[in-house]
């Protein structure tokens, strides 16, 4: 396992960010959300220097108690990665993000398209929240199960309900429910940010994303070669929309994962490889063009 180094970076608003760093390969990927990405994609720091981070209010970043720090939502988060992008003094850098952080570094590159080589986007949300999408349908018996166990939340210790949730909740990120044992740390309910997710995803995430507006000329301002990898069958961000993302940045390639749900890597042995693939210069044989 390669070294890692850790700390804190503070944001020009005064922010603290938890980072990791591993490897010291001569090209950079950030990749937000150290806390559940760190240890499945560790291993591209055998070939490049990888910086994990947790964004803010998540994972083991500064807690945050002023609306103000939070109010612009995924604004934010874009800024803060070009925080952690100068920090590390990189000129240019490859980002890779996973759902609402997939779309978070294909924003980012907009923002700051001198500063990307490439993107990666896995599982990413729609590009445009106010319009319907074809998504595949949870699985009824799990939806039930989470359902009967919000009647325990008021009675049973914070982070025992919790777990609790997770153990149930982890069924809706894979398609085949073996696979749902693969998502061991899921919740990170020790961890108060992921504890207190969901209010924080729905009083600032989400809503940043519903005014967005994205027009023809935020996407051609994403030259560089862009990877969006989507599952067939993920129920938590449409496979259409990752089909949108692709066929609306002008160098972007879709990699269709048939039969896997949210966190495709964990279903499907061919991604890894095709990121690895992808971050050396070429696309991956599975990397489509698609139509407008």
């Amino acid at each position: 396992m390669p070294a890692i180094t850790e700390g804190y970076i503070t944001t020009g608003d005064g922010v603290r960010l938890f980072y990791q760093q591993a490897g010291n390969g001569p090209g950079a990927v950030i990749i937000p959300n150290a806390i559940y990405m760190l240890d499945d994609f560790l291993r591209l720091a055998a070939s490049y220097t990888v910086i994990f981070f947790d964004t803010r209010n998540r994972g083991r970043s500064e807690t945050l108690t002023d609306p103000a720090l939070v109010v612009n939502g995924i604004h934010n988060d874009v800024d803060d990665l070009e925080t952690i992008r100068a920090h590390f003094g990189f000129d240019k850098v490859a980002v890779l993000g996973h759902s609402y952080l997939a779309a978070m570094v294909v924003l980012y590159a907009m923002k700051y398209p001198a500063q990307v080589s490439r993107a990666v986007q896995i599982s990413p949300p729609p590009p445009f929240f106010s319009r319907q999408y074809e998504t595949a349908p949870p699985d009824p018996v799990v939806a039930g199960r989470l359902a009967a166990l919000q009647s325990e939340r008021a009675s049973t210790d914070p982070i025992e309900f919790c777990r609790k949730f997770w153990s149930i909740a982890r069924l809706m990120f894979v398609a085949n429910p073996e696979n749902a044992a693969k998502l061991t740390n899921w919740g990170y309910c020790d961890v108060d940010n992921e504890r207190n997710l969901m209010a924080y995803l729905v009083g600032s995430i989400f809503p940043s994303f519903h005014v967005l507006n994205l027009t023809a000329e935020d996407f051609g301002r994403v030259q560089m070669p862009v990877l969006t990898i989507h599952g067939t069958v993920d129920c938590s961000a449409p496979y259409a929309g990752g089909k949108e993302w692709a066929s609306l940045l002008p160098n972007a390639r879709l990699m269709t994962v048939d039969e896997t749900g949210h966190v495709p890597w964990v279903e499907a042995s061919e991604v890894f490889p095709a990121i690895e693939t992808f971050l050396n210069g070429a696309w991956p044989d599975s990397a489509l063009r698609v139509a407008q």
